[in-house]
């Protein structure tokens, strides 16, 4: 055969029409296999890109929700934990003032202490039989133990009050610890609230997992936060009722004090009328002895005067017996004369005698008298004295009595008020 055109195959094997029929359908199943696996990649990543988004929005707006939660809560606690400041910070100033007011109730006791002492100094300078352990001097003894009971009481409180404001300082410290704490802890999840994954501030952070040390879990804290209320509470409650109790001791301190004074006044008012009336009936038995001892004194006089009397009787009647042993012879005789004369003698003699022991017996009586005088005047000397010494110290206590307790400035104004007659009697009357 003759050839008119060459032609050139490659020098390689040729493949038959049946196996490139099988590498076409093999191509054409590897690719519709690629195909498919992509397709379903395809679906994989968007179903996985929509979970995850749907899981990463709802995560993050659970966790935006749990963290405006946790501020709301933080926030609900560090309001209460600054109303129990507060109010930890006004007790701490109400107790303050009621140590200070007790301080000054203390400072007051020390001058109605010192005027008592002086009283009882005072009385106890009374002279002689007025020296005795009256109802005054009882009652004074006894305001004074009264006001050191009271100001010992009153010195415990301070000490007291002075240990509850140091604990009412270490309570103070740890709630404005808390609100601190509180308020931090809020500026912190607050500005994790306001982080997005737009913020510029976000970055990837080594070990983000861990646990932080010394971190408890969140029953513990809400455990710590209510004791640490209740035990705000409990001392709030405690420095409250402490308080009062300081308010009342002080009180009934004052009142105890005030009624103690008044008794004592009382009993120094007393004694000074039983003083006063003593006093009065000495100087009327004064005057009834000055006046007994002047009538004794003139019937002295007239004693010794009739002794004197009876003396020269007695001279005379002697004489005469004595002249008529003179007589003569049977003249000397026991005639009537003579026994007259003698009788007229032994009468007079015993007359000097009796005028002699009634003289005598009034003079006694007259020195008795004068000795009596003296001792009355001694005494009366010393019932002034103490007279002037319970009237001393009962001026001297009434510097002790203010407001309403004060003295009024005459008997015609404590009339008024003792009968309650302000409204009856007209002002002009009154101010005349």
């Amino acid at each position: 055969m003759a050839k008119s055109v060459t032609t050139y195959e490659k020098p390689l094997p040729h493949i038959s029409l049946a196996d490139w029929y099988a590498r076409q359908w093999k191509l054409q199943q590897n690719a519709a296999f690629r195909s498919a696996e992509a397709f379903e990649l395809r679906n994989t990543g968007k179903i996985v890109c929509s979970e995850t988004m749907v899981k990463t929005i709802w995560d993050t707006y659970m966790n935006n929700t749990r963290l405006a939660d946790r501020v709301t809560e933080l926030s609900r606690w560090r309001e209460l934990f600054k109303s129990l400041l507060a109010k930890l910070i006004a007790e701490i100033k109400f107790l303050q003032d009621e140590k200070a007011d007790t301080e000054q109730e203390l400072d007051i006791l020390n001058y109605p202490l010192q005027l008592t002492a002086e009283c009882i100094s005072m009385r106890d300078c009374r002279r002689g039989t007025e020296l005795t352990y009256d109802e005054a001097d009882t009652e004074l003894k006894r305001e004074l133990c009264a006001i050191e009971n009271v100001k010992k009481s009153l010195t415990d409180r301070v000490q007291a009050a002075w240990e509850k404001l140091n604990r009412l300082e270490e309570v103070k410290f740890t709630i404005q610890l808390e609100v601190e704490d509180k308020d931090e802890t809020i500026k912190i999840e607050k500005e994790n609230l306001n982080l997005d994954r737009t913020c510029a501030n976000i970055s990837y952070k080594p070990n983000a997992l861990r646990t932080p040390k010394g971190s408890i879990s969140y029953e513990a804290w809400l455990e710590h936060c209510r004791y640490t209320k209740t035990f705000a509470d409990n001392e709030l409650s405690d420095v409250f009722s402490f308080r009062e109790t300081m308010n009342v001791m002080r009180e009934r301190a004052r009142n105890d004090i005030k009624a103690q004074q008044d008794v004592t006044d009382f009993s120094l008012r007393k004694r000074i009328y039983q003083t006063q009336k003593a006093r009065n009936e000495l100087e009327w038995q004064k005057l009834k002895i000055q006046k007994e001892m002047e009538i004794l004194q003139k019937e002295i006089v007239k004693l010794e005067g009739a002794l004197l009397h009876k003396i020269d009787s007695i001279k005379c009647a002697e004489t005469r017996l004595e002249n008529r042993t003179y007589r003569p012879g049977f003249e000397l005789c026991y005639d009537e004369t003579e026994l007259g004369l003698k009788d007229e003698v032994l009468h007079l003699r015993q007359t000097e005698k009796d005028l002699t022991k009634v003289l005598d017996n009034s003079k006694g009586a007259y020195n008795n008298l004068e000795s009596l005088l003296l001792q009355v005047d001694r005494n009366l000397d010393d019932k002034q004295h103490s007279l002037a010494t319970d009237v001393m110290c009962l001026d001297m206590r009434a510097t002790l009595k203010t407001g309403d307790r004060t003295r009024l400035r005459n008997e015609t104004d404590r009339n008024i008020v003792l009968t309650r007659m302000e409204k009856e009697i007209p002002l002009e009357s009154r101010i005349n």
